[in-house]
């Protein structure tokens, strides 16, 4: 952009920011078709709500997703409205059910093509829906703010930790405390991991998709894939990108790794993936004004302790957006778009995805059995989402 990035300030970044965003999100509104908005009501939509709206000739037509009933996943709808009001927009809404997931199933696996193991497919699809039912044909979303802008609150913790692994402690500490956490049980989590890693050398971070630790994975996997994959791991596909990024990048700094390698691996292979698939379920196009090249352009070139000055998360596009979007939701912890799987799983769905994972058990030689029936009884959750959408793809494009 021929613009000295090295002499400017925090409002001179925010002000190029926004500018970008501002052009972004104005040539994602060229169509022959009528254009609206998916509206959660956190920060990086109601950014692309507010600037789609300045020169708009009518109303902007919205669109939001909430949960029926009561729910540890927080309503957002209340905030999606505020935006709405905010700038006048056609807002439209619906809220879902378990009943509307369990229908949804079957055509969600085949509409995946490919064990897309995120449950957010679900409200992804209904909101596309509701835009396609309300004479919209093409969507912009906010997809990349996150990875560009550092937003999501785990990346503020391994930043944390990346710093303590850098103070002096010696090697064989750090396996003193793998040793004692595995013989207490707690072989298997987070924390004995992370050591794990720091240990070997590694970065702490390996990806915002990873959905199990290693040690798990392999309490998980048959005795035969155990064994076959004995001397695997996740570093073995990350390993590449990480030697690409110490060549290239001039910036090598923890959060700049973190975007790097969240832009090459999450964003395309999980975040858009699953946009565009729901989306074009529907016949719906899905347009993402946060990975315009020259936004990426400019968030990459942005100095890290800009982008979350003070450990702010989000600091950067915050001071951008001040003013056009209101204070609450400025101010407002980030929820992501979240679906009460948990809850579910306690319910009709958890009985289907137990029953449904031990026939796969039965019929394929991947899983193991017992570890699968522990995980489903013990730690309903994410992870058995995770495990079932595999076989419910497994079933749809293999086993037929």
């Amino acid at each position: 952009n021929g613009r000295d990035l090295a002499a400017s300030t925090d409002s001179d970044y925010a002000e190029m920011l926004l500018d970008e965003l501002r052009t972004a999100v104005r040539y994602r509104k060229v169509a022959d078709v009528p254009v609206g908005v998916f509206l959660s009501g956190g920060i990086d939509s109601s950014t692309n709500v507010a600037l789609f709206s300045e020169d708009a000739a009518g109303p902007v037509k919205t669109f939001a997703i909430g949960y029926d009933g009561q729910s540890a996943v927080a309503d957002e709808l209340p905030y999606a409205r505020m935006m709405a009001r905010n700038v006048g927009a056609e807002h439209h809404e619906i809220r879902l059910t378990q009943d509307d997931l369990l229908d949804f199933l079957p055509k969600m696996v085949w509409l995946q093509d490919e064990p897309i193991a995120d449950p957010v497919c679900v409200p992804v699809y209904y909101v596309s829906k509701l835009a396609r039912e309300n004479g919209v044909t093409v969507c912009q979303v906010g997809e990349g703010a996150d990875e560009l802008f550092c937003g999501y609150p785990g990346w503020k913790m391994l930043l944390f930790l990346g710093r303590l692994n850098r103070l002096p402690v010696p090697r064989f500490l750090k396996r003193a405390g793998i040793g004692a956490l595995s013989a207490v049980g707690a072989g298997g989590r987070t924390t004995t991991e992370l050591l794990r890693r720091a240990v070997a050398g590694q970065p702490l971070f390996w990806g915002g998709a990873q959905a199990f630790t290693e040690t798990h994975k392999r309490r998980l996997l048959s005795h035969r894939l155990r064994k076959a994959f004995a001397d695997v791991s996740s570093w073995d596909a990350l390993a590449p990108l990480r030697r690409r990024f110490e060549t290239s990048a001039a910036d090598r700094s923890d959060l700049n790794w973190m975007t790097f390698l969240d832009l090459n691996l999450r964003l395309p292979e999980l975040l858009l993936m699953r946009v565009d698939k729901m989306s074009m379920g529907v016949s719906l196009e899905a347009r993402v004004p946060f990975l315009d090249h020259e936004v990426v352009s400019l968030a990459m070139s942005v100095p890290t302790e800009v982008k979350m000055r003070n450990g702010e998360l989000k600091y950067l596009l915050k001071r951008a957006v001040a003013g056009l979007i209101p204070d609450e939701i400025l101010r407002r912890p980030k929820q992501g778009f979240s679906v009460p799987v948990s809850e579910w799983l306690l319910g009709r769905l958890g009985e289907e995805a137990r029953a449904e994972l031990r026939k796969f058990c039965d019929q394929t030689d991947l899983l193991d059995r017992a570890a699968v029936d522990r995980l489903v009884t013990r730690h309903p959750g994410q992870q058995v989402w995770y495990l079932l959408n595999f076989a419910l793809w497994w079933r749809q494009f293999i086993a037929s």
